[in-house]
């Protein structure tokens, strides 16, 4: 209004005089106000104050409201119209000036088409920069939300997997001291022999403070926070004489025998092999101590096993094979308890391997028993493998969940 007041024009020679140069800058006004809400509206308000404000004086700031109405258009219009609106205006641009350089056959007609590019063209490119920017921004935002996610979400399976290691390695470390001691107390409960009860408190003692040991050590390596803590050496299957010498200690009451047939060949196992070997032949020997009938208790170990079970696991280079039977007919006296939880940590140690894990009873000449077989595969599964992490492939043998052992 300042500019019209001083009739600072840009048309000296309008066909409209007077005060319709307003009118343009009215509607130019409007379109201003509705850039954001409705950009493709604002435009054609724009466009229409532009070609009305060219009719009259014309007001320089009609046509520099006008650049901002194309720089909104391209900024927060639709792909559509964001798309539409550069070539176009370079179009125009291009149109002015052939026919400003057509009317006038002068040089300086080309100064309209430098005007008209800077109203048009200019604007419509720099939307278009700052359109850019922002979404690539946004896409970075998105991807750093992705990144957050994916990052909670590792979280959680490690700390859940970190979980069930530890379940596993308290369970098959502590669990056989404890079973003994469920088996001694109840028979202590039923004898009325009383040198028969002071062995068994005696064997109740013994597994009591080594479980109790066992429990403090896990103890300080989980509070170890710097790990300067030696950790004790993992159990091989050379240890399997003297866990199976520990067995017949607790199982000759019951009228159990233990027998190791070790049929091995081939060099050494990996690490992760041998542990998770060892740790499914002492689970199955503590559950026939809890509930095999009298009778022998058989590990049999097989290497390689790349025939039966599991066949194809081992990338041709076989498999380890953990048989443990044992008798399941109706056992008399005393029985402990049990959980389940034995199972799922031998079936979870398999799997861990990609190998294969069932336990249930079956039929023999010498009638049925309970049987537990593992087929842990030798190849570069179980060389990468650790005692932790994720899940396997998820495949099983037999019904292991299910019968005396996971009552």
């Amino acid at each position: 209004m300042a500019m019209w007041a001083l009739g600072l024009f840009n048309n000296p020679r309008p066909p409209l005089e007077g005060g319709w140069v307003l009118l343009p800058l009215t509607v130019i006004g409007l379109a201003e106000a509705l850039r954001r809400t409705a950009p493709s509206a604002a435009l054609a308000l724009g466009t229409a104050a532009l070609v009305g404000d060219l009719l009259t004086r014309s007001l320089l700031a009609t046509i520099v409201m006008f650049s901002d109405v194309v720089y909104a258009a391209v900024l927060y219009g639709g792909p559509r119209l964001s798309r539409a609106v550069p070539p176009a205006s370079a179009a125009l641009t291009a149109a002015v000036t052939v026919g400003a350089l057509a009317a006038s056959r002068d040089p300086q007609a080309l100064l309209v088409g430098f005007v008209c590019g800077l109203v048009t063209v200019g604007p419509a490119w720099t939307g278009v920069i700052v359109r850019d920017h922002r979404n690539a921004a946004a896409a970075e935002r998105l991807r750093a939300e992705q990144t957050a996610l994916l990052a909670e979400m590792d979280r959680v399976q490690a700390v859940t997997a970190e979980r069930s290691r530890m379940a596993r390695e308290l369970h098959d470390v502590v669990a056989n001291h404890l079973s003994a001691i469920a088996i001694h107390a109840t028979a202590a409960q039923s004898l009325d022999d009383r040198a028969a009860t002071g062995d068994a408190l005696a064997v109740i003692r013994e597994n009591s403070v080594q479980g109790l040991a066992e429990m403090r050590r896990l103890i300080g390596l989980l509070r170890t926070a710097g790990g300067d803590e030696e950790v004790s050496a993992a159990p091989t299957l050379d240890g399997l004489d003297a866990l199976l010498a520990h067995a017949r200690g607790h199982g000759a009451a019951g009228g159990l025998s233990f027998a190791l047939r070790d049929e091995r060949s081939g060099g050494p196992l990996p690490a992760p092999v041998e542990l998770a070997a060892y740790r499914i032949a002492q689970e199955s020997l503590t559950n026939a101590l809890k509930h095999a009938s009298p009778g022998e208790v058989t590990v049999v170990l097989t290497s390689p096993g790349g025939d039966g079970e599991g066949g194809g696991h081992g990338g041709g280079e076989g498999a380890l094979t953990v048989t443990v039977t044992s008798p399941c007919d109706r056992r008399p006296g005393p029985r402990a308890p049990g959980s389940g939880a034995g199972l799922v940590g031998m079936r979870e140690r398999a799997e861990l391997l990609d190998g294969v894990f069932g336990a249930g009873p079956v039929e023999t000449a010498g009638g049925t028993r309970w049987e537990v077989r593992a087929v842990l595969p030798l190849g570069e599964t179980a060389r990468n493998a650790t005692d932790g992490g994720g899940g396997g492939n998820g495949r099983t043998g037999g019904d292991g969940t299910r019968g005396r052992y996971g009552a």
